[in-house]
């Protein structure tokens, strides 16, 4: 069943290339279920694109088809900048990734592996070529909204085969590891979130957020469940500014008596040997020595003692990270580092990786005075959504690889961002 895989690549392929090639397509509208209305190829292309970020097609002891399928992507969204006829969008974050980008390749020349520091330029390229394509073709609300909505339906059908045994097992290697599809609902919890607020259909998609945050707690996955918490918050301070610090402290509360409430959290979260409770953390008796990561302190430890510390300002060179990696065994033998932050200060230093916090930073406050100042609620709506889900994404990076699955996850807030831009311009 998994080499259908080749099928299913194959068949996206074929018409992502279509779509770029010019082919227009046809579509219900919307706004008027009655009405039909024509997307030209490249906004077939990118509802297309962003809409099927959760499909990984896996093809495990064969062939990487999940890098090749990344690479396929990053090839057609070039084409796409070049097919269209809209111009492409700059923003201060955007230059900064730009800048990130170049120093990635400057780190290129002192890398001990030009073949991993290439293959980690282009895991950081995707996300950058993403916002460029969606603020490029992303002009008109109804090529926005289609995209939301496509996202969406594409994740309920995922959390239908996630949850449901003998249909999950119909598409073996279909959608994405575990950790990257539970980074994605993080997105789209928040997309569903906004759409709760401002459409009609409150009550659905309130409980599509439910269904979207829910996940993260069923797989004990901390980092989502971090960075979901991270999300909300973010969304509520945007919408509401000081207003919204007793919501942000309810949820702090919540999130820690979760913690100690929910077996299966608590076990993961604190060391076996540390039977810490709730009355411990209201009297600052929990410390860093009580809280478990699972072995990535060891990995982290040998990674800046070997990579950083006589490095810091540029880091041992892009790919670096990989290399080592790859070439020592380290805590039984893991090859990803489980903190894309580690990862930029061993391979780019401090340089990098102030460059990259910045670009997260820079998206935040483009999105929240964004809000403060627009009268348009689709301005609203994408500031909203791009906002709280690029801090949601920027938590988890503290200890999961979320650059490694890119097409799952960077996609979401840049898209979202992306096509904030391309929505400004017009309205502009």
């Amino acid at each position: 069943m998994v080499f259908l895989n080749y099928l299913y690549f194959a068949i996206l392929t074929l018409i992502a290339f279509t779509f770029v090639s010019g082919r227009s397509y046809t579509t219900k509208s919307i706004f008027n279920k009655d009405v039909r209305i024509r997307l030209n190829g490249p906004e077939a292309f990118w509802i297309l694109t962003f809409s099927t970020g959760l499909i990984a097609l896996s093809v495990d002891n064969v062939i990487n088809l999940m890098a090749i399928r990344l690479f396929v992507i990053e090839a057609l969204c070039f084409i796409c900048l070049f097919r269209t006829q809209q111009s492409t969008v700059f923003s201060i974050p955007v230059g900064l990734y730009f800048l990130y980008i170049a120093w990635m390749i400057i780190g290129l020349s002192y890398s001990p592996s030009y073949n991993y520091g290439i293959r980690e330029i282009l895991k950081y390229l995707f996300p950058f070529l993403v916002v460029l394509c969606a603020s490029a073709v992303v002009k008109e609300e109804e090529v926005y909204f289609k995209a939301i909505y496509g996202a969406v339906t594409i994740g309920i059908i995922s959390l239908i085969f996630e949850f449901i045994p003998f249909i999950g097992k119909l598409l073996p290697g279909f959608w994405w590891y575990g950790t990257g599809v539970a980074v994605n609902y993080i997105s789209l919890s928040v997309i569903c979130l906004t759409l709760s607020y401002f459409t009609k259909s409150r009550t659905k998609f309130a409980i599509f957020t439910i269904l979207f945050i829910l996940p993260c707690f069923i797989w004990v996955f901390r980092t989502s469940i971090m960075g979901t918490f991270a999300a909300v918050s973010a969304f509520y301070f945007i919408k509401y500014q000081i207003k919204s610090l007793p919501i942000i402290f309810s949820l702090f509360i919540v999130g820690a008596v979760l913690v100690f409430t929910i077996p299966s959290l608590h076990e993961k979260m604190f060391k076996k040997e540390s039977k810490r409770t709730l009355a411990d953390l209201q009297n600052n008796k929990i410390s860093d020595e009580d809280i478990s990561t699972n072995g990535r302190e060891i990995i982290w430890e040998h990674l800046t003692s070997t990579l950083y510390k006589n490095n810091k300002l540029s880091g041992s060179g892009t790919g670096a990270v990989q290399q080592e990696l790859y070439t020592t065994i380290v805590a039984g033998g893991v090859n990803a580092a489980h903190g894309d932050y580690v990862q930029i200060l061993c391979d780019n230093g401090i340089i990098g990786l102030v460059m990259y916090i910045s670009i997260y930073v820079f998206i935040f406050l483009h999105c929240f005075f964004l809000f403060l100042r627009t009268t348009q609620v689709p301005i609203k709506m994408a500031s909203l959504m791009a906002g709280a889900s690029i801090v949601g994404v920027a938590t988890t990076l503290y200890s999961e690889n979320v650059v490694n699955y890119s097409m799952c996850t960077l996609s979401m807030p840049f898209g979202l961002y992306g096509m904030l831009l391309g929505l400004l311009s017009r309205k502009e």
